[in-house]
């Protein structure tokens, strides 16, 4: 796993498949996702290597259910002791009450599905026993003030987390940057395309200076142009 800082309280940790990130207040920290399962572990690494103890991490927030954001936050919290944060919608999947339902594929997307799994541990992980569950404007208690961005159909229950105090912004996986070229986009593997869209038009009218995706690079300056641009190149379905 890698490590890299974005700002001086604002860490990016960068995972086989996925990313999550460490923010800091003062003496306590807030992880926006948490890896693929068996990440727990390398993430109180990394927290101890930034000088802090896992506990200090008071909650995980996380963006949706998926395995690759949301497979780390149980054996993490074991650990630290953190709340586990999400919106209400994607709670029972999380909690292991029921299944969540599957992407619908476009063709294209099939073979980058494949090969994303193949990087994946497979079979069942460990589940929180608690979610603390969030809604739409719902105001966190870290970054001065966080606000939860309902932005669905990636999952039913997806966020981003927006920080207006200093101009950031989580988006989870409505929004990442390709691997090739950096250019931002959609996200991919959604329940319903057309719908996700929608979530990625709203947080590209959203003031921000910085985006941090599930995937990709981050845009560390400048945000809201480059995601109202991106809204614009996809603003039909694909």
């Amino acid at each position: 796993m890698d490590v890299i800082e974005l700002l001086p309280r604002l860490h990016l940790l960068r995972f086989p498949v996925g990313q999550a990130c460490l923010w800091r207040d003062g003496g306590e920290l807030t992880l926006v996702d948490a890896g693929p399962p068996g990440s727990g572990g390398a993430v109180a690494e990394a927290v101890t290597a930034l000088g802090y103890r896992p506990g200090s991490v008071r909650r995980i927030v996380l963006t949706h259910f998926h395995a690759d954001h949301a497979g780390g936050a149980a054996e993490f919290a074991a650990l630290a002791g953190s709340e586990i944060v999400a919106h209400a919608a994607d709670a029972a999947v999380l909690l292991g009450e029921v299944p969540g339902p599957p992407p619908v594929f476009g063709d294209w997307e099939r073979p980058l599905h494949a090969a994303a799994q193949q990087r994946l541990p497979q079979g069942e992980f460990a589940r929180p026993t608690r979610i603390t569950e969030v809604a739409d404007e719902d105001v966190l208690e870290f970054g001065d003030g966080a606000r939860v961005v309902h932005v669905p159909r990636h999952t039913d229950g997806s966020i981003a987390v927006r920080l207006p105090e200093h101009g950031v912004l989580f988006t989870g996986d409505c929004a990442a940057a390709s691997p090739a070229d950096g250019a931002v986009l959609p996200g991919v593997f959604h329940l319903d395309r057309p719908r996700a869209l929608a979530s990625f038009r709203r947080l590209a009218s959203l003031d921000t200076d910085m985006a941090c995706f599930g995937h990709g690079d981050p845009v560390t300056t400048g945000a809201s142009a480059v995601l109202r641009k991106a809204a614009e190149d996809h603003s039909a379905p694909r």
